[in-house]
């Protein structure tokens, strides 16, 4: 059956439901900037260890910045459907809080092109906290990665977004 007379609010798909890469031929460049968040809950002992920069394998939070970086430099290559970007901007931030035993991972991307860095962002935190799940499962295995999620983003045809919370 041939829907492609019916508008599809799912832009990877096209009218016959086949996945296709967005065609952004025509769209404007415009300054974009997302932002995204998660956190990687562990024990307080591990969290210590990671502050005291006593870990076994080195310095965690480095290392973890590094792999969210790199990550949403890759991101492209990981989902299949992402546009490859020139990213003029990567920052990844990671906050310990001893009190909640948990490291919260901020990440931001920027660029001036024809399409958003909402995936670069959440790429970033994702990798970045699977990283400080790898250097540390050997002490934690029972660490939880939750709460990824957008921020913000802004620029493009849609214009800006912000989470409610």
């Amino acid at each position: 059956m041939n829907n492609s007379d019916t508008p599809n609010p799912l832009t990877h798909l096209d009218g016959d439901g086949n996945a296709r890469m967005v065609d952004v031929t025509d769209k404007d460049v415009t300054f974009r900037v997302a932002t995204a968040e998660g956190e990687v809950n562990m024990q307080p002992e591990t969290l210590r260890l990671i502050v005291d920069g006593k870990h076994a394998k080195g310095d965690v939070m480095a290392v973890a910045r590094i792999a969210g970086i790199q990550a949403a430099k890759k991101c492209a290559d990981l989902i299949p459907l992402c546009h490859p970007l020139a990213l003029s901007s990567v920052s990844v931030e990671l906050q310990p809080d001893l009190g909640e035993n948990l490291v919260r991972i901020n990440a931001t991307c920027k660029l001036s092109g024809k399409t958003g860095v909402e995936m670069e962002a959440l790429t970033a935190v994702s990798v970045a906290a699977l990283t400080i799940y790898d250097m540390c499962k050997a002490v934690d295995k029972g660490m939880t990665i939750s709460g990824v999620r957008l921020l913000t983003k802004s620029g493009g045809k849609s214009g800006d977004w912000q989470s409610d919370d």
